[in-house]
């Protein structure tokens, strides 16, 4: 199969990440080629009373680089991290918004809880004091479209302005709006990403309670290890990024470096359950087949898949299964790591924290590698590029997210050459 040439392409221009393994695209990048685990013991809240203690905070933030003093204060932590990714994407691409068509330019920010600090700090606020005790920009942090807003002011984005939520799908979905958006010719730019913020004190007891999370505290950098025999969990994360994407007539016009381009993406709801994935992968495959349709793709032509990886027993089964499916017998030679062990699992902004590795993993030619895999589980039986990086120059690169409820997300980017 080939690419159709016809349709418009959409390239990847700039990309900021706020993360807990780096506040920059080239400490974050440092650390995913080094495979040094941003995991430690959680300082936010008192972890005394519950069974998980470890997560992957963000330690180096300064917000006043990207905001004003006084926006800063007033916003939750994940509008900070989610408009200073966003900052850092626009500086990365060297765009002038001011020079483009306002109403070709567009944003889509995913996020799955974003607004829950503001909404647990007011409903205490409102039982101590009563509604005099509310802070006037509650409403504004605490509904979940506050950030793509916020940001859409700061940086000047006249077109649209909108918020994904898809559970851990979002990122991947919200980079597939705007590839949509671009194809289509509603715009020529968007700006699309995801933050999370959910090291909240209520929020990780239920977390505790849904039983998700490692409960390897005395090892917190070896805790998370996705496809391990030992595995028992995820790493709990933070933070955000940001991607410009742009069409790729107006990138080269004006000189734009571009990373990869962006092909396709396929989604999908197994409508199965709550929690759980189907155990034979069926919904992951189906998105899996409808990106790879969408790309003109056979499976043969992939060469590396970021894998969702929460190291649950569950999840890592099924996805091993879903691309063993989709694959067939080249399944054990395509490369395969999930990073989450290094960054944590950031829940809707994870799956663009992910692209960019997909992006860096192709512009850089080397795979990342799945950390802390030491003696696969049973059924686990895949290239997952154990311990270390591994060079390789990626051609294609699928990215691929599930989601409580059964949602499934794949997007596909691949290497761009510049034409004669």
């Amino acid at each position: 199969m080939s690419f159709d040439e016809n349709r418009r392409r959409v390239v990847i221009t700039g990309m900021g990440v706020i993360a807990p393994n780096g506040c920059s695209l080239t400490e974050f990048w440092r650390t995913i080629r080094d495979g040094i685990s941003a995991a430690g013991p959680v300082t936010r809240f008192d972890t005394s009373k519950v069974p998980n203690k470890i997560a992957c905070e963000i330690k180096d933030f300064d917000a006043s680089r990207y905001m004003e003093f006084k926006k800063a204060r007033r916003f939750d932590r994940s509008i900070q991290y989610g408009l200073a990714a966003a900052v850092q994407a626009v500086e990365d691409a060297a765009i002038d918004f001011g020079a483009s068509d306002p109403d070709r330019v567009g944003i889509v920010e995913a996020t799955s809880v974003s607004g829950m600090e503001s909404t647990l700090t007011a409903h205490l606020a409102f039982l101590s004091k009563g509604y005099r005790g509310m802070s006037p920009f509650t409403f504004l942090n605490a509904y979940c479209g506050g950030g793509s807003g916020e940001t859409a002011i700061e940086l000047g984005i006249k077109g649209h302005a909108i918020t994904y939520c898809s559970g851990s799908c979002s990122g991947n979905d919200a980079i597939g709006y705007a590839l949509q958006m671009i194809q289509s010719d509603d715009v020529d730019v968007m700006v699309a990403g995801g933050t999370e913020a959910p090291l909240l004190e209520g929020f990780w007891s239920g977390f505790c309670v849904t039983d998700v999370m490692t409960r390897h505290n005395e090892t917190p950098k070896e805790a998370m290890r996705p496809f391990d025999k030992t595995r028992d969990g995820f790493l709990l994360g933070e933070g955000a990024s940001y991607l410009v994407l742009e069409e790729l007539a107006y990138a080269l016009e004006r000189g734009a470096r571009i990373y990869a381009e962006v092909i396709a993406h396929g989604r999908s709801c197994e409508a199965y359950h709550s929690l759980l994935p189907h155990p034979d992968g069926l919904g992951l495959s189906k998105a899996m087949w409808k990106a790879l349709r969408g790309a003109c793709l056979h499976p043969t032509e992939v060469d590396y898949v970021n894998a969702h990886g929460t190291a649950t027993e569950s999840n890592d089964l099924v996805e091993t299964r879903a691309i063993k499916s989709v694959f067939g017998e080249r399944a054990k030679r395509v490369a395969i790591s999930s990073t989450k062990p290094i960054t944590g699992h950031l829940l809707g902004a994870a799956g663009a924290v992910e692209t960019v590795v997909c992006a860096l993993a192709i512009k850089n030619r080397e795979i990342p590698a799945t950390i802390n895999l030491t003696e696969p589980a049973e059924g686990c039986d895949l290239d997952y590029v154990p311990n270390s990086l591994r060079p390789f120059p990626v051609r294609v690169a699928m990215n691929l997210s599930t989601g409580f409820g059964g949602k499934n997300s794949c997007l596909i980017l691949k290497e761009y050459h510049s034409p004669e």
